[in-house]
């Protein structure tokens, strides 16, 4: 059971998706262990499938479509799927080791960076981070004109 519950529109309900856009998504998928690390100054498991959406984003800019400015626009291993397994998708490694640390690297990199970003983002207002988690202590749920107003200060 998950303590705290955020919901967002998957990726699939799009077509197209700019740079922006996904490191900005990435970046609110970061925001929960982001803002345990700033209040509790400690982690825990809450945030793991945030984390593996987050990474699972961070894979598809570099390997599927060519936002990584070290491998430039190029898409890399190849999908398939296996008949035997129910028509379950898997990467094909067509790419060196040297290119799947590269890889590995820039994944890393993205993320770290979007953490960074949120952790700017929640210190610049953590009395509003405050001002939610007492809000919603009091009425368990916030819509989103609630928060948006929460956010703008009022």
């Amino acid at each position: 059971q998950a303590l705290g519950v955020t919901q967002q529109l998957p990726l699939d309900d799009r077509h197209i998706y700019t740079e922006d856009y996904l490191l900005k998504k990435i970046t609110v998928l970061l925001g929960g262990r982001v803002s345990e690390e700033l209040v509790f100054n400690k982690v825990s498991s809450g945030a793991q499938d945030d984390l593996k959406k987050a990474t699972q984003i961070a894979k598809k800019m570099v390997c599927n479509w060519g936002m990584s400015k070290k491998l430039g626009p190029i898409t890399l291993g190849r999908s398939e799927e296996h008949i035997f397994l129910g028509k379950e998708i898997f990467q094909i490694k067509d790419f060196s080791e040297e290119t799947a640390r590269i890889i590995d690297e820039e994944i890393k990199n993205i993320i770290l960076s979007c953490y960074e970003k949120a952790k700017t983002i929640l210190t610049q207002y953590l009395h509003r981070l405050h001002k939610i988690a007492q809000t919603l202590l009091e009425e368990e749920t916030i819509d989103a004109d609630r928060f948006k107003l929460i956010l703008e200060g009022n």
